[in-house]
């Protein structure tokens, strides 16, 4: 059974920063690019960053680059996302998420991910 879990979450006040983890078990997870999203309340899911499966390609949304940063240990099956210069606005529920294949999907946004964990919630206080 595939269990897909994050943790890191917290409060913490604008200009800090959190490391989110996401562990993957029952899928071999360097057969799969990996992603973050996020949703705030009243808000849709909107996708955050995202990695291949070996690493060498990243991708972040606008709102994100030069703050946060995506990476991956695949013999440790963990997902990471390190955030920095953290402001209000990025207070949402993360939410970590397999692909479906190697790289990072184009198209599609959240239907491109088919394993899903419950999330981690991230306050930012002002």
């Amino acid at each position: 059974q595939v269990q897909v879990v994050e943790s890191g979450g917290g409060l913490v006040q604008a200009g800090g920063s959190l490391r989110l983890s996401c562990t993957a078990s029952g899928l071999t997870f360097d057969d799969y690019a990996m992603g973050w999203f996020r949703q705030a309340p009243g808000k849709e899911r909107e996708g955050v960053s995202c990695i291949s499966w070996s690493g060498g390609s990243t991708y972040y949304a606008d709102s994100v680059k030069g703050r946060f940063t995506i990476s991956r240990d695949n013999a440790k099956s963990t997902l990471y996302l390190q955030m920095n210069s953290l402001k209000p606005e990025d207070t949402a529920m993360y939410y970590c998420a397999a692909a479906m294949g190697r790289y990072c999907p184009v198209y599609g946004g959240a239907r491109a991910y088919d394993k899903w964990g419950p999330g981690t919630q991230v306050t930012v206080s002002s």
